[in-house]
């Protein structure tokens, strides 16, 4: 779990006996936001929770078979970016925020995983350089700006996909429903977006849920 108190943290739940004991396996679906009571010990690799209620539950994520896969999505790319085990209380804000507009955000939901993935750039320190734009320029992904000649190595995007691409890192949750994509540039355009992680954040690996959400969407 990532907790805005200590970070990312791994914890033990008591199993269910009974009606009333411990806590379903069910409810930690993934993205699902909690308020727990629990026994952090500092130098434990494992602690336990002694209380935990739902901050708001994700009815209509369990619902929506698009936002559910979304949710399954972001949760495998969220498990393997963030790792520091220190509180970040502005990463911990803008996921908590996401959560809170995935379920209830009814347009552009097509387009809710770009937005996540690309405003997550900011808490991580890694954001592209968008102010160094002009039409016709590359973007050059292995150092994270625009330039008007070729850079020396392969990761880069051409003119026309580096028009896109600056066109994406104006785009908010607030606006998403107005940008139309077709299937096949919504599936470019994650490959960037994964293709920047991968660069920028050592051991990034695959995202196997990537396969399943692409099939949503065709």
């Amino acid at each position: 779990m990532y907790t805005e108190a200590f970070g990312r943290a791994s914890y033990l739940v008591s199993r269910m006996r009974g009606k009333r004991g411990g806590i379903s396996k069910a409810q930690f679906a993934p993205l699902t936001t909690w308020e727990l009571e629990v026994d952090h010990q500092p130098k434990r690799d494992l602690h336990r929770i002694k209380e935990a209620h739902a901050c708001f539950p994700l009815t209509a994520v369990a619902g929506d078979p698009v936002k559910s896969m979304l949710a399954l999505f972001l949760s495998e790319v969220l498990f393997r970016v963030v790792r520091e085990q220190e509180p970040d209380p502005r990463l911990f804000q803008y996921l908590y925020e996401s959560i809170h507009l995935l379920e209830y955000a009814d347009k552009g939901i097509a387009n809710f995983h770009l937005v996540f993935l690309l405003g997550l750039l900011q808490p991580l320190g890694i954001f592209p350089n968008v102010e160094s734009y002009h039409p016709g320029d590359y973007f050059d992904l292995l150092n994270g700006l625009f330039t008007d000649s070729l850079p020396l190595h392969s990761h880069f995007l051409n003119e026309a996909d580096s028009a896109v691409f600056v066109r994406l890192l104006r785009i908010g949750f607030d606006n998403m429903a107005l940008f139309g994509f077709s299937r096949q540039d919504r599936h470019t355009i994650i490959q960037y977006i994964l293709t920047y992680y991968q660069l920028h954040l050592p051991d990034f690996p695959e995202i196997k849920s990537l396969s399943i959400l692409q099939s949503l969407f065709d």
